[in-house]
């Protein structure tokens, strides 16, 4: 996706110090415990070209962090082998920073140990009287035009040929459907969506964005063609000649139903997809469900949100969401904010305590996530959230509460889970485009993070010629471009990269 800044404009979020003689020395010992040899011969092992010795990875590492063009950015870093606490290099790893979508990993950390890897999301319809029927949702952020099919399928099987009122209940997640805490931009975009109980298609409108010839604005169509009709199409944007650069930006208007796009591609390029939010999710949700229940033979007279819950009667038909396992990928792969969002709502839910009138679930959430990863061993004044995602900016992590997470999962029932919903450098997600050119493979899984003046990359490593590390590293306080942060990050990786015994 091409950006015009540092957010993505799809549905998803863009969300090292010298080594001590004593951690040489236990490199050393474990190596002679295996090999069966002195020290002193393994510590003479030839260096290859290029291999860096743990005691040179400090200056190398600072050698980048201070840089003239980072005088006014902030580094956060720790590193670590996985095996233990050593620390291998670290700068200000305990202090606060902005971490952007790297609090993901401790929202998808918390959901494993808290809800458990099979759990699933249910939807369910429920008759009521007078051939009324209950839609109860709870956050299922899977449900699409082939969930909605099955639930209508389910119910002309149960002998439902009509209804005269199809109710949405959407008060399964209580308090605001958008974190106040975001920015004016964010909640207007995908990647921003309202996070409520009923939600179809990620509660997102896709539009999709094609060149015309050089100078001509380009074609803005919806992917969904019935909605053209209920938006107007503020165009900005411009088709431009094949040497210049390419960006999109799209917003929707509050107080009317208009969508602003602006923003340029290269003539002959292909056509791009953006999103944007939806206004209504839960009225966007009954009335696609409404139209599937036509088109399946069931007419629908009339439809309306409930927004209190309802005693319900027979279930006639329900749909389960993938288990928590791919949610928690599609979450860190893909740094989707809207099953993040989800997420830290089922946290709130799953306290066991009989649920308060109004009270927030999200804020219920973010209490049940600092109680989980506290039970894990995370220390719980190393990070203050104020969300799920990573969006807003009153979020503070330190390099070492994400280190932690990291460590901690590794060692935990659920860490192939946890390990696997991870990017993998140039194959997939986030990092399907980052380490394609290096000179030897980087086997490295981790999160990004992106916000304008923030950077943020966060996992492990697999050093051929060392030992398996966690890391942290968080730029901050930037005036520079994101390509431009992420590419120190990736030369500090590049060193790990290179480390060897010595």
């Amino acid at each position: 996706m091409r950006l015009a800044s540092s957010r993505s404009s799809n549905l998803n979020s863009y969300c090292y110090g010298t080594c001590a003689l004593r951690i040489k020395g236990i490199a050393v010992s474990l190596l002679v415990l295996i090999l069966g040899r002195p020290a002193q011969v393994v510590a003479q092992t030839p260096a290859v070209a290029g291999d860096i010795c743990p005691g040179e990875l400090g200056a190398k590492v600072d050698a980048i962090a201070n840089r003239p063009e980072f005088s006014r950015s902030r580094w956060g870093i720790l590193i670590q082998p996985l095996s233990s606490t050593a620390t291998l290099y670290s700068r200000d790893a305990t202090k606060y920073f902005i971490p952007a979508s790297n609090v993901k990993l401790l929202t998808t950390a918390a959901a494993l140990q808290k809800l458990g890897a099979d759990f699933r999301i249910k939807t369910s319809v429920y008759s009521g009287a007078n051939k009324s029927l209950y839609v109860a949702g709870r956050g299922d952020p899977t449900i699409g035009d082939a969930q909605l099919k099955d639930l209508a399928q389910q119910l002309k099987r149960r002998g439902v040929d009509r209804v005269n009122e199809l109710i949405g209940d959407d008060s399964y997640f209580q308090g605001s459907a958008v974190n106040p805490n975001w920015e004016w931009e964010d909640a207007q975009a995908g990647y921003g969506a309202p996070v409520n109980s009923l939600i179809f298609n990620q509660n997102a409108i896709e539009l999709v964005l094609s060149p015309q010839a050089i100078g001509q604005p380009l074609k803005v169509s919806f992917a969904e063609p019935k909605l053209a009709n209920q938006w107007q199409i503020l165009n900005n944007s411009v088709t431009v000649a094949p040497n210049e650069s390419e960006f999109i930006e799209v917003g929707r208007e509050f107080e009317r139903s208009a969508i602003r796009v602006s923003g340029q591609l290269k003539v002959g390029a292909e056509s791009e997809s953006a999103y944007v939010a939806v206004v209504n999710p839960a009225n966007n949700f009954l009335q696609h469900f409404q139209q599937v229940l036509a088109a399946e033979g069931i007419p629908v007279q009339q439809s309306l949100v409930a927004s209190a819950s309802r005693n319900f009667y027979q279930e006639l038909a329900a749909v389960k969401s993938p288990p928590l396992a791919e949610l928690v990928k599609e979450t860190n792969r893909e740094s989707n904010n809207l099953y993040a969002e989800v997420l830290l709502r089922l946290l709130g839910k799953v306290t066991g305590k009989m649920p308060v009138p109004q009270e927030d679930t999200g804020e219920i959430g973010l209490q049940e996530l600092k109680t989980a990863l506290t039970q894990l061993g995370v220390n719980p004044n190393s990070y203050i959230l104020a969300d799920g995602s990573g969006l807003s900016r009153h979020n503070l992590i330190s390099p070492e509460a994400l280190v932690q997470t990291l460590r901690l999962m590794a060692n935990s029932p659920a860490a192939s889970i946890y390990r696997a919903s991870l990017p993998v450098a140039g194959e997939s997600g986030t990092l399907k485009n980052r380490f394609n050119g290096t000179p030897n493979r980087v086997i490295l899984q981790a999160k990004t993070g992106t916000l304008s003046g923030v950077s943020a990359l966060s996992g492990y490593i697999e050093v051929a010629n060392y030992e398996p590390l966690v890391f942290s590293i968080i730029v901050n306080q930037s005036d520079l471009s994101p390509a431009k942060l992420r590419s120190a990050t990736d030369e500090i990786v590049l060193l790990l990269n290179r480390l060897r015994r010595c």
